[in-house]
This record gives C-alpha cells, sequence and structure tokens, in this order.
C-alpha cells in the first residue's frame, strides 16, 4: 500500500494537469527503507510528448546524486497518462528499473488541464509484473512520537 501525504498528492496531480498534453514525470523522494514519500521533486519530461515520457539525463542525475547525497531513494516515480487509463504501458514496465518505488499513474484524459476527475493509481512493477496497490491519502504525516526517556 501506498501512504500519502495529501499535500504531495494534490502537488503531482496540479503537474500532470499543468503539462497536458504533454506527459508529466517526477519523483517523490524519502529516505531510505522508509517507505515514506516525503520530498517531491517535479521533473522535466525531456520528450515532451502526450504518449511518451523520459526524465532529462542530466536532470535525473543531479536529482539521484542529491538524494544520495541526503540518504534518500525514490519511493514514488511518477508521470501522467493524457488519453489512456492510468495504467502503466508496455514502455513504462520495460523502463521499470527501481523495485522498492511505486509506480504512480496519473491520468487526465477525463479533465485535461482544467479542475475535474482525474485517476491516480499506484503500482510495483518487479521483473516486469505489475502489481496495483492500494492508495491511501493522510492529511499529514504524524510526527515521531517523543522518545521514550523512562527507560
Amino acid at each position: 500500500m501506498l501512504t500519502i501525504d495529501q499535500a504531495t498528492r494534490d502537488a503531482i496531480v496540479a503537474h500532470a494537469r499543468a503539462d497536458h498534453p504533454d506527459e508529466a514525470c517526477g519523483v517523490v523522494a524519502g529516505p531510505i527503507g522508509s517507505d515514506r514519500p516525503e520530498r517531491y521533486v517535479a521533473m522535466t519530461n525531456a520528450e515532451r510528448s502526450p504518449t511518451f515520457f523520459q526524465f532529462d539525463p542530466q536532470e535525473q542525475f543531479r536529482v539521484w546524486r542529491d538524494m544520495d547525497d541526503r540518504d534518500e531513494e525514490p519511493v514514488v516515480i511518477y508521470h501522467s497518462h493524457t488519453a489512456t487509463e492510468a495504467y502503466p504501458s508496455r514502455t513504462d514496465i520495460g523502463y521499470a528499473s527501481e523495485p522498492q518505488a511505486h509506480y504512480v499513474l496519473v491520468s487526465t484524459r477525463e479533465c485535461g488541464s482544467e479542475d475535474g476527475p482525474v485517476e491516480f493509481r499506484s503500482y510495483r512493477i518487479v521483473d516486469g509484473v505489475v502489481t496495483e496497490e492500494e492508495v491511501r491519502v493522510v492529511p499529514a504525516y504524524d510526527r515521531d512520537p517523543e522518545p521514550d526517556r523512562t527507560a
């Protein structure tokens, strides 16, 4: 299951609408091993295409290096589909190279760049196998509790 805060979900949807009719793409980084998407990073679709996305290679290098410097990993890798459902294409599956990541797809086929309904779905893609997972949107992440000082 993907747990994501409302502000990050809204930012992903806003990016998908803003780039429509081209596909939007980006990542949400989080601490290594946490499975907690915390730092939203909108990226450039180097293809500027309504049917295909590819991270700009130089930008991707910088973003991944920054994640490494911060002890983060890509918890969510997202992109949009502009005319089809929010389901990974064969190309999407072929490019999925982060087995720990949640692959989020947003379909703007009904609303385009306007306000309106979008599909927001998440998948795990490992060795070419696609598994849809539940998405739980929370208002915000709970803060870590104070450490127990009585022990």
